[in-house]
């Protein structure tokens, strides 16, 4: 694992992240709102902006909503452990540094992360560029 000090992308880079992430494949995307823990497995689905908000449109049944793309104002990369195993997410949070939700890499059947998504976060958080 690396430094504990997550690098922070900027909030206006979340767009394009969030379109990028809709190629990656498995993810697990979680929401933690009023003490609940919701989280969605699967790939995170593609969507387009509109009305202010970034509008998914994955297949249905699947996972759907609206990402008001301004209240977005920072994405950390965060690198940790969790439960013994390494962990990485991109965390949106709002100008008060509450976090809006997460997309973890998502893991194979073993419990490894899948090394493609790997690669890319290690060369977003190298670069501070998405693909």
């Amino acid at each position: 694992m690396t430094d504990p000090t997550p690098v922070i992308l900027a909030g206006n880079q979340a767009l394009a992240l969030l379109r990028s992430l809709a190629q990656w494949g498995p993810t697990t995307t979680v929401i933690v709102h009023g003490g609940c823990v919701f989280e969605f497995k699967g790939p995170f689905p593609p969507g387009e902006p509109g009305a202010g908000y970034y509008n998914l449109a994955g297949t249905f049944p699947g996972f759907h909503g609206h990402i008001r793309l301004e209240a977005i104002t920072a994405i950390a990369l965060e690198e940790k452990q969790h439960r013994g195993r390494d962990s990485f997410a991109f965390v949106f949070t709002n100008a008060a540094g509450d976090t809006l939700f997460k997309v973890f890499l998502g893991r194979d059947a073993a419990g490894d992360v899948f090394p493609d998504q790997l690669e890319r976060f290690r060369t977003i958080r190298d670069s501070l560029q998405i693909d």
